[in-house]
């Protein structure tokens, strides 16, 4: 079977590459072992989402009076419900990837994928029979799994990871999780919003810990008053599952303590997918488990190609497809232009919701910025008094030289879906001013960004 290319994985950087070589022209391939659409459709982004968003109405089924609305009875949190409804929101996703797929007229190939040399990718399948691709262009998109510490083995039933997460059937009535990142906080968020007793322990000085300061501990505050025990500076050193319960025993600041729980969540970060696909009989390089690659996702060895997870750059859904895209655009004879690493924006779905792209104001000045900050709190968004959710920030980063735009960052009900203004303002070297002339509708929690610039140049009206 020859292919002008062959991708392995069909995750956001894998399926994203296929259809956009098709596009291109190209007579495509994909290789799966499991379900399409890989960890982030199946097993990460969208069904994490699902449940959050089950949280969501819980939370404000069970405040609803502050609404001035009246329910009869006590609001329950179904866990074995949401995970269904969750589950069945992922399958429908991974049919629509299937659907794509097919309507690009891409083959797709179910199996474990293994590259060799002579641009030759071997498939076995799951009844284990082995055939033999050739392509021009071979892309690994082989994405990358939880991570384990030799302390915090997992078992699937205590010591857990995100997938066990995703589909528990039963609500623990405590949990430690170990890790503030994205994931980590996630899973505080819903855990904690359902009734779990939750302890959040982050190695770091501040939970997401790659944020801006600010927002870190604007989150930190509102996990505690939510009821999340927040431990910073802290590790897990050992855990002891012999018990009916978890005995966790945590290093910090006041010393060492036990805490009992009964599941421990393993959220401290993840290991490429990289091992047995042949990448030491390909001779393809490999650095720190990642796979080594140019700006436009060549490897080493002509004709391979390696994009999202397994590689360097940050791992996150929306880089993957970009890479994708840019790849397969440099393999079509295109001339697309490298992407910008500091122009990602980076998002967590907890309650209040965080999302930043470019310099924090740490980096902005340790990079040899001069710089002017705005900052505009929510307590002052008369959209977030109305929503019934004052806990936020806008802190927006500018060059004090030629008043660009260096990076934005916030915490609050939406700002996911706020950010976006920020990247586009970033790819067009945008101005505070830029941003101050440019209306903003009211209501809305996206004046904060406009009201955030403008106090750069003494202007914010609200504050």
């Amino acid at each position: 079977m020859n292919f002008d290319v062959i991708v392995l994985g069909s995750g956001p950087g894998g399926y994203v590459a296929a259809i956009r070589a098709s596009q291109l022209g190209m007579k495509v391939g994909i290789v799966e072992k499991a379900e399409l659409g890989g960890v982030c459709l199946n097993w990460g982004c969208i069904p994490t989402k699902a449940l959050l968003k089950s949280a969501q109405v819980y939370h404000y089924l069970k405040n609803a009076g502050n609404y001035g609305i009246s329910i009869e009875g006590n609001a329950n949190a179904d866990l074995e419900a949401m995970v269904k409804r969750s589950r069945e929101i992922a399958g429908n996703m991974s049919k629509g990837v299937q659907f794509l797929l097919k309507k690009n007229k891409i083959e797709v190939i179910q199996g474990f994928g293994k590259i060799k040399p002579g641009k030759v990718v071997e498939v076995k399948s799951i009844d284990g029979e082995v055939k033999e691709l050739k392509a021009n262009h071979i892309i690994i998109a082989t994405g990358a799994r939880s991570k384990e510490l030799p302390n915090l083995k997992q078992d699937g039933k205590k010591i857990i990871g995100y997938r066990n997460a995703l589909s528990l059937s039963k609500k623990p009535e405590s949990m430690v999780i170990v890790g503030s990142g994205a994931i980590g906080s996630e899973f505080a968020y819903f855990y904690n919003s359902i009734g779990t007793k939750v302890t959040l322990v982050e190695f770091m000085p501040n939970i997401v810990p790659l944020e801006d300061e600010e927002v870190s501990k604007q989150l930190a505050r509102s996990f505690k008053k939510s009821g999340i025990k927040v431990m910073t500076n802290s590790t897990v050193e050992k855990v002891d599952i012999e018990g009916e319960k978890c005995n966790v025993t945590i290093n910090s600041k006041k010393g060492e303590e036990i805490t009992q729980a009964d599941v421990v969540l393993s959220a401290v970060g993840i290991t490429s997918n990289i091992k047995d696909i042949g990448l030491e009989e390909t001779g393809i390089k490999t650095e720190n488990d990642k796979i080594t690659v140019d700006e436009f996702y060549k490897t080493n060895v002509e004709g391979y190609y390696a994009i999202g997870d397994v590689t360097p750059g940050p791992a996150l859904a929306h880089v993957a497809s970009a890479e994708g895209i840019a790849c397969v655009e440099k393999i079509a004879g295109h001339n697309p232009n490298p992407i910008n690493y500091n122009n990602i924006p980076c998002c967590t779905y907890c309650t209040p919701e965080v999302a930043s792209v470019g310099y924090t104001e740490k980096a902005a000045i340790e990079a040899g910025y001069e710089v002017k900050v705005g900052k505009f709190p929510y307590t002052a968004s008369g959209k977030a008094s109305a929503s019934g959710n004052r806990d936020g920030l806008v802190k927006a980063v500018f060059n004090k030289t030629n008043d660009e735009l260096l990076g934005l960052h916030m915490v609050g009900d939406n700002v996911t879906e706020m950010v976006a203004e920020g990247v586009v303002a970033r790819k067009l070297k945008s101005t505070a001013q830029d941003i101050i002339k440019s209306i903003h509708p009211h209501p809305t929690m996206s004046e904060a960004i406009m009201e955030a610039a403008a106090c750069t140049h003494n202007e914010a009206i609200h504050i």
